[in-house]
């Protein structure tokens, strides 16, 4: 069973799935700090046909954290489990840049408004009708995605992540 670490506690990632929320699932995967690591990962990944939509790394000096967001959670997650990688989940916002002069500021601005704390985002390698999109990590997520919507734009969900620009359902 996976777990997920949310807002200061652990929640079963099987519970979390679930619900009906139209955000993105992240996962972080704890790799070995040594040489081949990450490649040992990506070889999986699409070894099993798993499209990677966003892969960063976060470097330490005994581990490294890949998060990674996948076309398909479900075989992602399977993946996983069954090759022994250590992993946790969590929720992110995905959300298309919009058409303006200054995108990230009315992303980032909608967000400041209504106190919704942005601890880290990463652009998705994902194109829809010729736009870019972001992954957010923010500290309350529902909040997130009502403001976005309110401000007319496009939140991702896992099922757009299957049919973009590149590659249509």
């Amino acid at each position: 069973m996976s777990m997920d670490y949310e807002n200061g506690e652990y929640i079963d990632a099987d519970t979390r799935a679930g619900r009906d929320c139209p955000s993105l699932r992240q996962f972080l995967v704890i790799l070995e700090n040594r040489v081949g690591s990450l490649t040992d990962l990506v070889l999986r990944l699409e070894r099993d046909d798993l499209r990677v939509i966003a892969l960063s790394i976060v470097d330490n000096v005994d581990v490294a954290i890949a998060r990674v967001l996948l076309d398909n959670v479900e075989r992602g997650r399977e993946l996983f489990e069954l090759s022994g990688f250590p992993f946790f989940e969590n929720d992110m916002v995905g959300v298309e840049l919009p058409e303006d002069a200054r995108p990230f500021v009315l992303i980032c601005s909608s967000l400041l408004q209504a106190e919704v704390n942005v601890n880290y985002m990463y652009p998705l390698l994902y194109r829809r009708s010729g736009r870019s999109a972001l992954a957010i990590n923010v500290d309350d997520i529902d909040m997130a995605i009502s403001v976005l919507t309110d401000q007319g734009l496009k939140v991702v969900t896992e099922t757009d992540l299957k049919d973009d620009d590149e590659h249509p359902g």
